[in-house]
C-alpha cells in the first residue's frame, strides 16, 4: 500500500491534507483533503501522523487548563474560576447553551442537594454529637484509633451508598470529635476522602463510572465484588498502614480533653427523641433507596430529593433553615465544572484523548488493560471521569465487536477511574464537598496540600491495581 500522498495532489494543494479528528488515532488514518472533507482514496495513507485540532478544541482546552491553574494559585475561589470558565466558552461558542445544559450532571446536582438538606434536619436531633462521643468511647479516646475506626465505616457506606452521602454524614461527626479532643480534623478528612473514593471502587453502586459501565457490559452487583471488592480490600489496609506513619504515630489528643470526653454520656447529646427516631427510620430508608434505586428505575437523586422533602414534611423543621445549611458554592462549583468539562467532550477532546489512550498499545489487550487503568486514573484525577468513561465505552465495545476479550479492559477503566479521584481535589465529588466542610469550619485544605497526600497515594494504590489486574488477567 502507497505510504505518500501523489506529487500532483500535493502541488495543488500545498497544505492538502489533515488528519481528521475521527481518524486521528484509527488504525488506518486516511488522509483528506483540507476543506472539502473528503477522502483520498483507501490507498491513500498520510505520511505523517498528527493530531488536527479545530478552535474550538483549542480554546476548550485552554480554557480548562487555565482554570485548573488559578484553582490551584487558590487566589480566587474556585467556585467562581468554574463559573466564568463556563460563561467564557459559552460567550465565545464553544458550545452552545442548550449543549451547556446538557452537560450539567442533574443527578449528582440533585444527590448533593438532596442529602445536604436532609442532613441538615438530622443534625438538628443531636445523633452526629451522639455517635461522636460513642466513637470515641469505642475508641478509648485515642485519635489514631478514631481514625482509623472513620476510615473503615466511609469505605464501607460508600460501597453501598454514594460516596457523596458518606461524607456529608462522616463530616458532621468527624467535626464534632476532633473539637472535642481538640485535634486538627484536616488529616481525619483527607483520610475520610480517600476512604470513600477507595471503598465506592468495590461496588457497582459505589461510584457513577462503576454504574456506567455495568450497564455498558452487562456485568452485575456481584461481578463487581469478584472482580473489584478484592483489590479494593488489599488498597484500604494499605491506605491505614500509609496514613499510620503519617498521621498516627504522631497523633495526640489533649489528655485532659481525652479525659472529659471518655467522662461524656453519649445520650445526653440527643436534642431531640422524636427527631432522632424520624432520622434513623429515615437513613435506613435512604440506604435501602440508593441500593435498590436502579431496581425501582429511579435516579439517586430522587431518593436524596425525596428523602430530604419527606423528612423536612415529617419534622415540621424550616425549610428556611435547612436552606440556608446547602453549600451552595460547592454547587456552582460543579455546574461550571461540568461545563467546562462538557465543552472538552462537545468539541471531541476527550473523545481524541480517550481513542489515543487505547491506539498507542497497537491492539494487544495486556498492555491496553496496564495504559488503561494508569491513564484512566490520571485523566480522572483532573477531569470528571463520568464523560471520560462515557467516551470509552463505545471504544470498548466496538474493540468487542471484532472478537477481542476486552473484559480485562472493563476492570482497568472500572479501577482506574474510580481510584483516580484520589489524586487531586477536584478529582471527585467527595473531595470537593468535604473540602468545602471543613473549610466552612476554619480548616482549609488547599489544593497543593491535597495534591502532595493524594496524588502519590493514587499512584500507589492504581499500581496496586495493575499488579492485581497482571495476576488476574495474565498475558
Amino acid at each position: 500500500m502507497p505510504t505518500s500522498i501523489p506529487k500532483a495532489r500535493l502541488a495543488a494543494r500545498p497544505f492538502g491534507y489533515i488528519i481528521t479528528r475521527a481518524q486521528a488515532f484509527g488504525p488506518a488514518a486516511f488522509a483528506r483533503e483540507e476543506g472539502e472533507g473528503r477522502p483520498l482514496g483507501p490507498e491513500v495513507i498520510a505520511p505523517t501522523r498528527y493530531i488536527y485540532m479545530d478552535v474550538n478544541q483549542i480554546v476548550s482546552v485552554v480554557v480548562f487548563v487555565a482554570a485548573l491553574a488559578v484553582i490551584i494559585s487558590e487566589k480566587v475561589h474556585r467556585a467562581l474560576v468554574a463559573l466564568v470558565g463556563a460563561v467564557l466558552l459559552l460567550s465565545l461558542h464553544v458550545l452552545s447553551f442548550e449543549q451547556a445544559m446538557g452537560h450539567l450532571d442533574l443527578n449528582t446536582l440533585g444527590v448533593l442537594l438532596g442529602m445536604m438538606l436532609f442532613v441538615a434536619v438530622v443534625k438538628l436531633s443531636g445523633v452526629f454529637e451522639y455517635m461522636a462521643v460513642k466513637c470515641a468511647h469505642v475508641a478509648k479516646g485515642s485519635p489514631w484509633k478514631i481514625m482509623m475506626l472513620f476510615v473503615l465505616l466511609t469505605a464501607v457506606f460508600s460501597a453501598f451508598l454514594d460516596n457523596v452521602t458518606t461524607v456529608l454524614l462522616m463530616g458532621p461527626v468527624t467535626l464534632t470529635l476532633c473539637k472535642l479532643l481538640k485535634v486538627n480534623p484536616v488529616p481525619f478528612f483527607i483520610a475520610e476522602i480517600m476512604a470513600s473514593n477507595i471503598g465506592g471502587t468495590a461496588t457497582l453502586i459505589g461510584d457513577p463510572p462503576n454504574i456506567m459501565i455495568g450497564s455498558a457490559a452487562g456485568f452485575q452487583f456481584a461481578d463487581f465484588i469478584v472482580y473489584d471488592a478484592p483489590v479494593v480490600v488489599v488498597i484500604l489496609a494499605l491506605l491505614i498502614v500509609t496514613f499510620y506513619f503519617m498521621y498516627g504515630r504522631k497523633m495526640r489528643a489533649d489528655a485532659q480533653a481525652t479525659e472529659e470526653v471518655m467522662q461524656l454520656v453519649p445520650a445526653d447529646y440527643i436534642k431531640d427523641r422524636r427527631l432522632l427516631r424520624i432520622s434513623a427510620v429515615m437513613m435506613a430508608l435512604v440506604v435501602v433507596g440508593f441500593m435498590l434505586h436502579g431496581t425501582f428505575g429511579l435516579e439517586s437523586s430522587v431518593i436524596a430529593l425525596g428523602a430530604a422533602g419527606l423528612i423536612l414534611l415529617i419534622s415540621r423543621e424550616s425549610i428556611e433553615h435547612a436552606l440556608s445549611q446547602v453549600e451552595w458554592t460547592t454547587l456552582a462549583f460543579f455546574a461550571g465544572l461540568f461545563v467546562i468539562v462538557g465543552a472538552m467532550t462537545e468539541t471531541g477532546v476527550i473523545g481524541m484523548l480517550a481513542q489515543g489512550l487505547v491506539d498507542v498499545t497497537g491492539g494487544d489487550v495486556f498492555l491496553t488493560m496496564l495504559v488503561l487503568v494508569f491513564a484512566s486514573a490520571v485523566v480522572s484525577a483532573f477531569l470528571d471521569n463520568i464523560p471520560f468513561v462515557a467516551t470509552m465505552i463505545p471504544i470498548l465495545i466496538s474493540m468487542e465487536a471484532t472478537g477481542m476479550d476486552v473484559t480485562p479492559l472493563w476492570w482497568a477503566v472500572s479501577l482506574g477511574a474510580c481510584l483516580g479521584g484520589n489524586g487531586s481535589l477536584i478529582g471527585a465529588s467527595a473531595n470537593v464537598v468535604l473540602s468545602d466542610i471543613s473549610k466552612k469550619n476554619g480548616h482549609e485544605i488547599t489544593f497543593v496540600q491535597f495534591l502532595k497526600v493524594g496524588f502519590p497515594i493514587m499512584l500507589g494504590s492504581v499500581a496496586v491495581a495493575a499488579v492485581y489486574l497482571m495476576l488476574r488477567f495474565p498475558a
